[in-house]
């Protein structure tokens, strides 16, 4: 039950955060597009965990924090905001790079996991 009730506060602690980041219309009128591809990596023996292809169009939120996969990660996650803002801020249509999870816990070493990532913008014809 407690695992329950604890599942309910975190999508709705994370709904709110959506709302309050606004909708990429709002945040970036100049931006029709949004592609972030990604793959996510651990410390394991098949490092790979996952890759996947997240889409944003100017009816979604602009909320770019991803979060860690690894099981056991407490406050960690990918906050892509700073990257995406800046692209945008300069007209840069594409960004590699990567992130490194800050979460933690008693388990888990620091750096469990990371995500290289290639973020893509398209802009509204002027």
């Amino acid at each position: 039950m407690v695992h329950r009730q604890n599942s309910l506060e975190s999508i709705e602690l994370n709904r709110q955060r959506k709302i309050a980041a606004g909708l990429v219309s709002e945040c970036f009128p100049e931006v029709s597009d949004i592609v972030i591809r990604m793959t996510y990596y651990q410390k394991a023996v098949n490092p790979v965990m996952m890759v996947r292809t997240m889409n944003f169009w100017p009816s979604q939120y602009a909320y770019f924090n991803i979060d860690c996969m690894v099981k056991g990660c407490v406050d960690g996650g990918f906050d892509l905001t700073s990257v995406i803002a800046k692209m945008i801020k300069n007209r840069r249509k594409s960004e590699k790079g990567k992130l490194v999870c800050k979460g933690n816990s008693d388990v888990l070493a620091s750096g469990h996991a990371s995500i290289d990532y290639h973020i893509t913008v398209k802009y509204n014809k002027l």
